[in-house]
């Protein structure tokens, strides 16, 4: 995997800016008093997921080709990164296939579907949904994203520290 640049990041909150809201940064000062340092707090549970990962998804669907978000993409997930896809999928037209452990957490999974997203339970863990994921790719054909060595996926996250 190639790992992105801070040029990637930059390109990458041009899309980011344009869909998702700017998170609110706090100062507390009891915490600062604490550790004797200035301490500030970025929101990112102010986000439509709740969480900073939807700026990964954001990035890494709005960079598919209609084709490729036509077939749908596959990843396999616990939650919030399942959320961020399911987010941005439904933003750009896309399909996506979510798959999860079997006794997953019911809120995301609830969450995942209410946006969307086709969310299969398979395996006892998180390994054993990810190993399920490459015979979907090969019958349907989806664009795979790994949860983690994506350069486009990374870049959208980095957004954060912008």
């Amino acid at each position: 995997m190639q790992l992105p640049t801070y040029n990637d990041i930059l390109t990458a909150r041009a899309v980011v800016g344009q869909v998702l809201p700017r998170t609110p940064t706090y100062h507390y000062p009891g915490f600062s008093t604490l550790i004797g340092s200035e301490v500030f707090i970025k929101h990112e549970n102010h986000l439509p997921t709740g969480s900073f990962k939807v700026r990964g998804g954001v990035n890494f669907v709005s960079s598919l080709s209609a084709a490729d978000r036509q077939q749908g993409v596959i990843t396999a997930t616990r939650g919030n990164h399942g959320l961020s896809i399911a987010y941005a999928a439904r933003l750009y037209g896309a399909k996506a296939v979510l798959v999860v452990p079997q006794g997953n957490n019911p809120e995301k999974n609830a969450g995942m579907r209410a946006l969307g997203a086709e969310v299969v339970e398979q395996g006892k863990d998180f390994d054993e949904a990810r190993d399920y994921v490459a015979p979907l790719v090969a019958h349907h054909g989806y664009h795979f994203l790994h949860p983690a060595n994506e350069p486009r996926l990374i870049a959208g996250v980095g957004t954060y520290a912008l």
